[in-house]
Parts: C-alpha cells; structure tokens; sequence
C-alpha cells in the first residue's frame, strides 16, 4: 500500500512559486528540462517559477503535465481569524 501524497492548500501566488519549484526539483528536473518539454526558454521557467501569477492558466496546466501533478478545486474553508497575507 503506497502512501498518499500531501496535499497543497494554495491560497496566493507566494504559496504557489516555492512550491512548484520544490515540484519540478522533486521530479528531478532543471528549469531547462522543463523549458524544453513545454517548447519555452528557461528564462520562461524562471519567471514562471518566481511570478505564477503572470502565467497563463494553460501555461499553469501544462507545467502540472511535466511535474505529474494536477489541480483539485474545493470549497473554501473559512479561516477562524483574518489572514495577515492577501489572497488572490
């Protein structure tokens, strides 16, 4: 029996950088092994790590292919006191 894998809350796009860089090092891949799976420069990568916000969704989803990860919609559980970080 294969443990499950953690699941990542994502709330802001300061959550989702780190993570999908510890993604794509997890799969062991460089940022120009990506660039070239998804036909872009690494440079492209770079930004799309550091700013996820500036990609296009379908950008988003294909990367998710390439670190054999995908993306699961739930309802949002209110949080008990006010975030101090600003959501989307």
């Amino acid at each position: 029996m294969s443990a499950t894998p953690p699941l990542h809350v994502i709330r802001t796009p300061q959550q989702l950088a780190p993570l999908l860089r510890a993604l794509r090092k997890q799969a062991g891949l460089t940022q120009a092994d990506v660039a070239g799976q998804l036909g872009v420069t690494r440079q492209a990568v770079s930004e799309l790590e550091g700013r996820p916000e500036s990609a296009t969704f379908e950008r988003l989803m294909k990367l998710c292919a390439v670190l054999g990860v995908e993306i699961a919609l739930q309802p949002r559980i209110p949080p008990a006191a006010p975030s101090p970080t600003q959501d989307w």
